[in-house]
C-alpha cells in the first residue's frame, strides 16, 4: 500500500497480488475481510483516493540521502513528500539540533 501511494502520487502504475509465507497469515486475510486469496490489485485499489507519500532516508539509496550527523549535536535529513491531488512532489533538507529536542538522549 505503501508504494501504491507513491505511485499514485507520481501517476505510476503496477498490479500486485497477497503473497502470504504461510496459513497463519491466510487466515489473518480472511478474517481482516479478504475474501480472495489470489486476486491481483490494481494501484487505485490499493491507494483510493486522495492519498500522500512522505519517506525519511535513514541511509544514501539511489532516491534519498541517509541520516548524517553533524558537530554540535546536530543532524541532517533528506526527505520527500508527495500529494496525489496536486501532483507536487517536495523534496526537503532538515537541519535537527538535536540538544534542543525533547526526551532526546
Amino acid at each position: 500500500m505503501i508504494s501504491a501511494a507513491a505511485m499514485q502520487c507520481l501517476g505510476g502504475d503496477f498490479q500486485g497480488r497477497l503473497k502470504f509465507r504461510n496459513d497463519e497469515e491466510k487466515q489473518r486475510a480472511l478474517k481482516m475481510g479478504i475474501t480472495d486469496l489470489t486476486q491481483k490489485y490494481t494501484v487505485d485499489e490499493l491507494a483510493k483516493g486522495s492519498v500522500m507519500f512522505v519517506a525519511t532516508g535513514v541511509t544514501d539509496g539511489p532516491f534519498l540521502k541517509g541520516v548524517k550527523t553533524l558537530p554540535g549535536r546536530q543532524a541532517k535529513t533528506h526527505s520527500v513528500v508527495m500529494r496525489s491531488a496536486t501532483g507536487t512532489i517536495r523534496t526537503i533538507e532538515a537541519l535537527h539540533r538535536l540538544n534542543q529536542k525533547p526526551n532526546y538522549k
